[in-house]
Formats: structure tokens, C-alpha cells, sequence
């Protein structure tokens, strides 16, 4: 009942720039429609934008709904770092016995627990014996939607 990561050996990304259109008045109203004033463009690079450590950083795709109250939600592709080091309220990738697993990292008074962001699931404390191996940080989510 955890939200487990696909398991596929995760590759590091490519440092390679990636340029993309940013309209230069890009803020886009979510409430009442305002009218464009000014279409002009400048290119962005969303690697730069998103990665911080390209050889510490990979690409995972989210599965479940343990974290949706963090904003991540089923098929979320996740940017996961693992050159941060993680502290208590990180959202990290864990492996517990052996799954990839997305929570949020609860470290205080030398006690761990990996916290769901969705009351329906239970948290994740480690048994005598179990090893929880936080695999790295959660920087951004990116979110498809249909087209």
C-alpha cells in the first residue's frame, strides 16, 4: 500500500541543454483572463532551470497516491538528487526492502520515519533489523496532462 517508484535502474540525465520558448510576460492569470500584452520570447533551458547536479541527478516516474497532499501525484515524472544531502522535511526516494519509495522524511531525535503525504496511508517506520536507505532528494515534480 506504499507508493513505490518504478523499480527500472535509474540513469543519470543528460547535461545536454535543452532551450525552450518562455514568453517574456509569463505569468498566466488563474483567475480572471487578462489580455496578452506582450507575446515576446526569450529561450529558457529547463535543465538548467530544474538540475542543480546533473550527474547526481535522475528521473523517476511517480506511481500511487501516497503523496498527493505534496503535490505529486500518479505518473509525476520526479527530478531526484542525490548529491543533497537529506534533512528532516525533505521529500527523498527511499529504498525499503528493496522498492523504490516516495515520502516525506521525518528526522528528529535520532528517530526516522518516512511520512505519507495522504492520511489514508500509514507511515513508514523501520522494525529491528530493517534497513531504509534514502536514495535522494526530490527537487521538482513535472506533471503531464492530457493532450
Amino acid at each position: 500500500m506504499y507508493s513505490i517508484i518504478s523499480a527500472r535502474q535509474p540513469v543519470p540525465i543528460s547535461e545536454t541543454p535543452l532551450l525552450l520558448p518562455l514568453l517574456l510576460n509569463n505569468r498566466v492569470c488563474a483567475g480572471f483572463p487578462s489580455p496578452a500584452e506582450d507575446l515576446g520570447a526569450q529561450r529558457i533551458d529547463l535543465t538548467q532551470m530544474l538540475i542543480t547536479h546533473a550527474q547526481a541527478t535522475y528521473f523517476l516516474r511517480a506511481s500511487g497516491q501516497s503523496m498527493v497532499e505534496a503535490g505529486i501525484f500518479d505518473n509525476d515524472i520526479l527530478v531526484v538528487d542525490r548529491a543533497i544531502k537529506p534533512r528532516h522535511n525533505h521529500i527523498v526516494v527511499a529504498v525499503v526492502d528493496g522498492d523504490f519509495t516516495v515520502k516525506k522524511l521525518y528526522q528528529r531525535l535520532g528517530k526516522i520515519k518516512l511520512k505519507a503525504a495522504n492520511p489514508t496511508f500509514p507511515d513508514i517506520v523501520p522494525k529491528d533489523g530493517q534497513t531504509i536507505e534514502v536514495w535522494g532528494v526530490v527537487t521538482s515534480s513535472i506533471k503531464q496532462f492530457a493532450v
